[in-house]
């Protein structure tokens, strides 16, 4: 199978030079060389993205707000910066994953493999969960309270989906960051908190039961 890739960076150098390794690869490479630019070709829809942070006028996080609702594909960061606060912004605004410039490609290349591998896994799942008014098919990823569905990024659709699928059971922050993000993940596990509180008033919009529960000094449980 070969897998659409759409590269977002304004250092055209690089840009030529990743189209075609992973062309090599044999993706389907699109590229765009600014954010207007990437917002114009996510109609082609890609089945991951490498989006570059640090753009003129529409930088990567804007181009992820703004498409995140439009596209579920995994959404990797191509930055220079390692302050932690960038990542975690990064992470809010519906990316899956950093990797720090210089970087190396056979890394990138692995990173791709296990997000695509990990996406594959998803589909492969046609469960349909119903708890009081919330439901959730798995399927298409969707997450309902009644007949109102969630505007969800898709690490929040993620941390519903999998402790949603390991009810009862408690896991602290790193172990939902983990297995989200993967084990080499660059990033910060606090992001889960924040991506948890967002939840919670998501559905809270529309029902006062929590699904959710908070397990003082050990993590988070999905109601049973």
């Amino acid at each position: 199978m070969s897998y659409k890739l759409l590269i977002v960076d304004d250092d055209t150098e690089l840009l030529e030079m990743l189209k075609s390794f992973f062309e090599i690869k044999r993706y389907s490479v699109i590229t765009a060389e600014n954010g207007g630019d990437a917002l114009n070709k996510i109609k082609c829809n890609p089945d991951i993205i490498l989006l570059d942070i640090n753009m003129p006028k529409i930088d990567g996080l804007e181009v992820c707000r703004r498409i995140r609702d439009k596209i579920s594909c995994p959404i990797i960061f191509l930055t220079a910066k390692a302050e932690e606060q960038d990542r975690v912004n990064g992470l809010l605004s519906g990316g899956d994953d950093y990797i720090l410039k210089p970087f190396s490609l056979k890394e990138l290349d692995a990173r791709i493999i296990a997000h695509l591998k990990r996406e594959e896994r998803h589909k492969s799942k046609s469960v349909y969960r119903l708890q009081g008014e919330l439901s959730i098919d798995y399927t298409r990823k969707k997450v309902q309270v009644g007949n109102n569905s969630l505007e969800l990024t898709k690490l929040e659709y993620e941390i519903i989906q999998f402790l949603s699928m390991n009810p009862g059971q408690v896991f602290d922050r790193e172990q939902i960051y983990e297995k989200l993000c993967g084990y080499d993940a660059e990033g910060s596990s606090r992001v889960i908190t924040e991506l948890i509180r967002r939840i919670r008033n998501k559905i809270a919009k529309y029902t006062p039961e929590e699904f959710i529960e908070t397990v003082w000094g050990m993590g988070y449980r999905w109601k049973k």
